[in-house]
């Protein structure tokens, strides 16, 4: 892709001129005239590329983030990500495919695609998955839809500890007045409110969509969710940390019927936000209802292994009224980071991470709570990687002071109180550094309330 267009007045004309029409206001004919800008976009004066490089080189500069120890997650996690997965990334036959069109031309992608599919099936414990989805926020709203469809009712639960941003993604795409979402709220101890959940299932619901662990990094038991949507012919969709699940029971074993969630943490970076790679994991009845595509194996005449498109209900491969999804893109090359990051690792490599991540979480979290006034706002229930404190100061301001100490303390949650502060310790995080992170913490915590 070129990284530079050299669109000159000359070639502007010419390109009018070959469409038919006279100028560029031509072109927006059908566009209301309340709708058009009449004025020119306030922009700086044209610069040299050199002198853009370099003004955006300082922009980068004021970024912080590398030079610091980061205790900070709530859906985006900074994990260690071997060399070898942008090194396959960049291989050319994957780097420069978009889609595969013409698929079955595409061999060595789909088989990448199928690999892909296998290892969250496995990892979800579930029968099926699809080609990815674009992030674990549009993959839940998308879960949401596929419910509907598949149960041909209208409402949607959605439990109150699941991740804020993914919520608002859920609420913008179900928002026509034909779906319905309510929130089941959660208790004090950050735990779902099953009494008020089977209140709301009453009359017809499509779907419960729990977290697991949920956004305050809890290990909530996610069967009496399933038990109670089953029982009312709804289907339960959870939303799943994978680098959780090689230590917890599978969401398809606790009776998940379909199963998202978040790629990032598995080789991606946090690259300020993506782009990511959502998956989708189902039960096999669900198969036709399923959004974006699914790669299958077979052979062909010769008795040789061949990888297909076996279902691509997508709008650009299907009568649009009749298409799952308007996704247009699987997002492969991030499910192939996924795919590239699962096989580096394997089974015992995966599950070291996701043990060093617990283990290390509670080794901080004894560490903090050593500290007077500072205290676990949910202490009844196991955790994962991420807890919720409760600080003696205000945790906005906690954050910025333990920057000066060079440490991302984490996430305010003001709306939990104005201490509440959400940390995340993933197995990147020394020993030094958590250590670090309690000393910083006590210094700033003794000096009373700011």
């Amino acid at each position: 892709m070129s990284r530079f267009i050299p669109n000159q007045n000359e070639h502007r004309e010419k390109m009018l001129r070959e469409i038919g029409v006279g100028e560029f206001g031509d072109l927006l004919e059908p566009i209301p005239e309340k709708y058009r800008l009449k004025e020119k976009l306030q922009l700086p004066e044209p610069i040299s590329e050199l002198g853009l490089n370099r003004e955006f080189e300082e922009f980068a500069s004021r970024n912080t983030g590398a030079e610091l120890a980061c205790f900070l997650g709530a859906g985006s996690y900074d994990h260690f990500i071997p060399a070898a997965v942008d090194h396959i990334l960049l291989r050319s036959e994957f780097y420069t495919a978009y889609t595969p069109y013409q698929a079955e031309v595409s061999q060595g992608t789909l088989q990448a695609i199928f690999e892909y599919q296998t290892m969250i099936a496995r990892l979800t414990g579930m029968e099926m998955a699809n080609a990815s989805m674009y992030d674990g926020a549009s993959s839940a709203a998308e879960a949401c839809l596929m419910a509907m469809r598949s149960t041909r009712k209208q409402r949607i639960l959605i439990a109150g500890s699941l991740n804020p941003r993914w919520q608002d993604v859920i609420r913008t795409y179900l928002k026509r007045d034909d779906f319905e979402i309510n929130e089941i709220p959660f208790l004090d101890d950050g735990s779902l409110d099953l009494e008020t959940a089977g209140k709301l299932i009453e009359g017809g619901t499509a779907a419960v969509l729990v977290q697991y662990p949920n956004y305050f990094g809890l290990i909530e038991d996610i069967q009496p969710a399933a038990e109670l949507i089953h029982g009312s012919g709804g289907l339960l969709i959870v939303a799943a940390d994978p680098v959780a699940l090689p230590l917890l029971r599978s969401p398809g074993d606790a009776g998940a019927d379909i199963v998202v969630g978040e790629g990032q943490s598995m080789g991606i970076p946090m690259s300020y936000g993506g782009p990511y790679a959502g998956f989708m994991a189902a039960s096999a009845k669900l198969a036709r209802k399923m959004p974006g595509r699914i790669i299958g194996r077979t052979t062909d005449r010769a008795g040789q292994t061949g990888y297909v498109l076996t279902l691509q209900t997508r709008e650009q491969h299907i009568r649009r009224d009749k298409a799952t999804s308007n996704i247009c893109s699987n997002q492969a090359l991030m499910a192939l980071a996924n795919s590239a990051y699962l096989s580096l690792m394997g089974e015992r490599g995966f599950r070291e991470i996701s043990s060093q991540c617990y283990h290390k979480s509670h080794y901080l979290e004894k560490k903090l709570l050593e500290i007077p006034g500072i205290s676990r706002l949910f202490s009844k229930i196991p955790f994962f990687r991420e807890f919720v404190i409760s600080l003696p100061v205000s945790s906005i301001a906690f954050r910025d002071r333990m920057i000066e100490h060079g440490i991302l303390a984490g996430l305010p949650l003001v709306e939990l109180g104005e201490g509440a502060m959400l940390v995340t310790v993933t197995e990147k995080r020394t020993r030094d550094e958590i250590d670090r992170y309690a000393m910083a913490a006590a210094e700033i915590c003794g000096g009373g309330t700011s």
